[in-house]
C-alpha cells in the first residue's frame, strides 16, 4: 500500500494528540516528544527510501551505512533544541529523549509488521520489541543523558555533540551489522545487555543528584 506510512500514522498520532489536555505538564511532554519520535520516523523513512534508491537498493549496505546515520541525528534534533532552548534538566531530558526512540520504534515496528503480517510471528514480536524498540531508545537516552553534562561546558558543547552523536550512530549500526549476519542472536542481545547497566546508572544519577537539590533549596 503506497501511503501506509501516512495512514499508521494518522492514526496513531490523533489518538495520541487528543490525549494531550487531558495529561499533567510532565506527562504531556513526554506524549508530546512521542509523537516527535512518530514524525521523525515518517519523515526518515521517506528520506531513506530516495536514498535507498542512490545506492542501488542494495539494503545491506544502506541499513548498516546510512539508516544508523539518518535516524540518530533526526531523533537527536528534537531533544537538542529541548536542551538548548527549553530546559537542560537531566531527568527530563532523558524521560523525552526516550519518548522520542520509543515513538520512532513504534511506527517503525508496525509499518514492517503490516507489510510482512503474513511471516510475522511472536518471536518476531519480541526481538522487534527488545531489538529495534530498545536501540532507538537507548540512542536516544545516550544523546539526552550526555548533552545535560555538556551543554553546562561550551567549550566542550559542539565536539561533545559530535561525539554523543557518533556513539549513538556507531551503536546503532553496530546493532543492525549483527542482527544481519551469522551472529544474530549477538544484536539480539546487545541492547538487552545495555539496557540493564544504563538503567542502574540513571538511577544512581538520580539519588546522587538528590541530596544537591535538597541543599540548594534548604
Amino acid at each position: 500500500m503506497e501511503n501506509l506510512s501516512y495512514i499508521i500514522f494518522i492514526c496513531i498520532v490523533i489518538s495520541l494528540g487528543l490525549m494531550l489536555p487531558l495529561m499533567e505538564k510532565k506527562t504531556r511532554s513526554v506524549v508530546i516528544f512521542m509523537i516527535v519520535g512518530i514524525f521523525s520516523c515518517l519523515f526518515v523513512s521517506e528520506l531513506n527510501s530516495i536514498l535507498l534508491k542512490v545506492f542501488h537498493n542494495d539494503m545491506y549496505y544502506v541499513t548498516t551505512t546510512i539508516t544508523p546515520v539518518t535516524e540518530e541525528i533526526v531523533k537527536a534534533l528534537p531533544v537538542l533544541y529541548y536542551a538548548i532552548f527549553i530546559s537542560d534538566d537531566r531527568r527530563t531530558l532523558i524521560a523525552n529523549a526516550y519518548a522520542v526512540g520509543v515513538g520512532f520504534a513504534l511506527l517503525e515496528n508496525i509499518v514492517i509488521l503490516v507489510q510482512n503480517i503474513s511471516e510475522v510471528s511472536i518471536f518476531w514480536a519480541l526481538v522487534r520489541g527488545f531489538g529495534s524498540g530498545l536501540v532507538h531508545g537507548l540512542c536516544s537516552v545516550m544523546i539526552g543523558y550526555g548533552i545535560s553534562y555538556i551543554k553546562k561546558r561550551r567549550k566542550l558543547f559542539w565536539c561533545g555533540t559530535f561525539a554523543l552523536l557518533s556513539a549513538a550512530v556507531i551503536y546503532h549500526a553496530t546493532y543492525n551489522l549483527l542482527v544481519q549476519s551469522t551472529l544474530q542472536y549477538a544484536g539480539i542481545l546487545l541492547p538487552i545487555i545495555t539496557y540493564t547497566p544504563m538503567i542502574l546508572l540513571l538511577h544512581r544519577s538520580a539519588k546522587s543528584s538528590e541530596p544537591e537539590k535538597k541543599t540548594a533549596t534548604a
